[in-house]
Parts: structure tokens; C-alpha cells; sequence
């Protein structure tokens, strides 16, 4: 339930800057008050003078004084979202959305799969689950992009496993380039003859439409169930609170019922991918 002034943004100040790869970046908001979401939830925020478009945060949702989000730059706002830099104020609305339910999975096996700037939404619930790991028989991250230059968050890997023996991460890029030597290949060859128990497994799943696609029916083949599926769609959504219609899957508006959707609930709509 909305609490707050869905219209109203907050204003806040832009205290760093992070380029992650020749076209993403993090930005990192000091909050005005402590500020909770819940991690798949999303941000409306406003570049003033730019425009207002839907993010979501990558920083852990156990932070409440700073916000970071991760910005891919694609369109006019993200361009000049690109040039801001510290001391800058902008707005913030939301959070918005549900988030993802990994609460009611305790005690089962995570399987996290990111693509390109979709590991970026999932950072934040990487966070949630690596704070609780012991709660999970065993947490699997793989994580795909299109060359080495463009992962994310390389400086994090070997902290997201360290002292955690239920905890792998693995990546993979669509093309090599000179000094990679690790794997090369579609992330969805990741999935193939995966070693967790299926029966027991939640996968959540986040990037491109044409990925979330391929992943999806990757793992229906390797023998997951549609309810055993979580994609995040972040996609058309604008207000933040179902009323423009832009957002809808079905019955459903991604930005009020989701972002972050059972396969379930949507696969019989012709707008899923």
C-alpha cells in the first residue's frame, strides 16, 4: 500500500558518480530521510529540465541514507542523466512496484541470471540474499554480457562468494576480446545441465526482452516450471501506480503488480516478449 505522495518527488543530492563501462554508470543519491524499498522495486526519478524516467535501484535495499541506481545511457534523459555530476539535486518518486517475493522461498535454491545492464536490477537482490545466505540451501548467480568491456560490477565477484560455500557466480560474454580468458559463449549456455536440484529451485531472471525470452525457455527445457520463473519487465512504465495504462501485461500493470512477474501469471499473453 502507497504511503507516501506518489506524485511528489523528493529531492536529492547526487554525491558520486560511477562509470562502470563506456555506457553505464552509477549514481548515487544522498537521501533526504531514511528511505526502504523492498530489492526489484523501482524509482521514478527526474533530471530536471530533462525529463522523469523509470530505474531501479542496485544498491543494497538494507541502506536507507543512499541510493544508487545504474544507468544505462540509450535515449535524450539517460544522455544528459550522463553529463550530471556531483553536487547535482534530483527528484526521486517511489519506490513502486512489489518486488521480489524471496521471502516465501527459505530454505530452497536461488538461481539468479542477469544480462548486460540486467544484472543491475538484481544487484540489489544479490545483496538481500548474500545478508541472509545461511536462509538458502544455496544461491547461483550467472551473468551474461556481450564483450568483457561491458560486464558489471567486476570488482564485486570475488566478494559476493567469498566465505559463502552455498554462494557460485559465473559470467560469460557473447564475443572475447585480447586478455579474456574466461568464458565465451550466450549466457543461456550457462544453463545448460545446471546442478541444482530442480524440484527446489526459484529462478529470477532480468535483462534484455530477447534474453529474458531465451532464458525462459532455456530453463523450461532443463526442466523448471513456468511458476518456478520470475522475470522482471522493466518495461513502458511511467506513472508508477497503474492509472496510465502504458505498463499493462494482460490484466496486469507492471509497474503496480510487478515489475518482477511469474512466468505463470503472463505466459498466455501475446506481449510478454
Amino acid at each position: 500500500m502507497i504511503t507516501f505522495n506518489p506524485y511528489a518527488p523528493r529531492l536529492c543530492k547526487l554525491v558520486e558518480v560511477k562509470t562502470e563501462t563506456p555506457t553505464i554508470k552509477t549514481f548515487v543519491l544522498e537521501m533526504p530521510e531514511p528511505f526502504h524499498f523492498r530489492a526489484g522495486q523501482f524509482i521514478e526519478l527526474t533530471l530536471p529540465g530533462a525529463g522523469e524516467a523509470p530505474f531501479t535501484p542496485s544498491s543494497s535495499p538494507l541502506e536507507h541514507d543512499r541510493l544508487e541506481t545504474t544507468v544505462i545511457r540509450t535515449g535524450s534523459m539517460t544522455d544528459r542523466l550522463h553529463e550530471v555530476e556531483p553536487g547535482a539535486w534530483l527528484g526521486v518518486r517511489g519506490p513502486f512496484g512489489k518486488g521480489y517475493p524471496i521471502e516465501k522461498y527459505r530454505g530452497k535454491e536461488i538461481l539468479v541470471v542477469g544480462g548486460g545492464c540486467g544484472l543491475a536490477p538484481l544487484r540489489s537482490l544479490i545483496y538481500q540474499l548474500l545478508s541472509e545466505s545461511y536462509r538458502y540451501r544455496r544461491i547461483s548467480i550467472k551473468y551474461g554480457a556481450r564483450e568483457p568491456d561491458e560486464l558489471l560490477y567486476r570488482d564485486s565477484y570475488a566478494t559476493w562468494t567469498a566465505e559463502r560455500p552455498n554462494v557460485d557466480f559465473t559470467c560469460t560474454v557473447d564475443a572475447g576480446a585480447p586478455g579474456w580468458t574466461g568464458r565465451v559463449g550466450l549466457v543461456t549456455t550457462l544453463l545448460s545441465g545446471l546442478d541444482l536440484s530442480l524440484p527446489d529451485t526459484v529462478a529470477f531472471v532480468c535483462g534484455p526482452e530477447v534474453m529474458l525470452k531465451f532464458v525462459t525457455l532455456t530453463l523450461l527445457k532443463e526442466g523448471l516450471s513456468a511458476e518456478q520463473i520470475y522475470l522482471s519487465m522493466n518495461r513502458r512504465m511511467s506513472c508508477g501506480i497503474g492509472q496510465c495504462g502504458r505498463c499493462s501485461i494482460g490484466p496486469y500493470y507492471l509497474c503496480k503488480d510487478g515489475p518482477d512477474m511469474n512466468y505463470a501469471a503472463i505466459q498466455q499473453y501475446e506481449n510478454v516478449f
